[in-house]
């Protein structure tokens, strides 16, 4: 039980750190290259601008939170957002597997993306 716990903190924390930078380093490389309209690179746009949403879902929890002084244990529109985020980290997860399939320039950073606010949220929703 301890190696799992420990794997899951290494993943949170992994997700904690490179997913911003992911992100932003995904919208450079998609705003730089030339855009592809292929159903998988489509499908890695969409995933990938649902993990984006994810993230700055997540950022204005944090400075909502910060702002109101914290929110009380089991606040109901605590719990309504984090089902928000996971619904759409997991619709992200699923488009950017839909889009590895292909070439495109940004199908990995999709699927990075989403599974990294998948556990940012599922992280959040057990530090409840």
């Amino acid at each position: 039980m301890r190696i799992l716990e420990f794997v899951f903190e290494a993943f949170g924390i992994f997700a904690f750190v490179m997913t911003p930078f992911v992100t932003i380093w995904g919208w450079v490389r998609w705003a730089r290259r030339e855009k592809q309209w292929t159903i998988p690179a489509v499908l890695s746009l969409i995933g990938f601008a649902l993990a984006a949403g994810s993230a700055l879902l997540a950022a204005a929890l944090s400075f909502w939170g910060h702002a109101i002084g914290g929110f009380p244990f089991y606040d109901p529109r605590l719990m309504r957002i984090y089902a928000w985020g996971l619904l759409l980290s997991l619709s992200a997860l699923f488009l950017a597997l839909g889009g590895i399939w292909r070439l495109n320039s940004i199908r990995w950073h999709a699927l990075f993306c989403s599974f990294g606010m998948l556990v940012y949220w599922f992280a959040l929703a057990g530090s409840e």
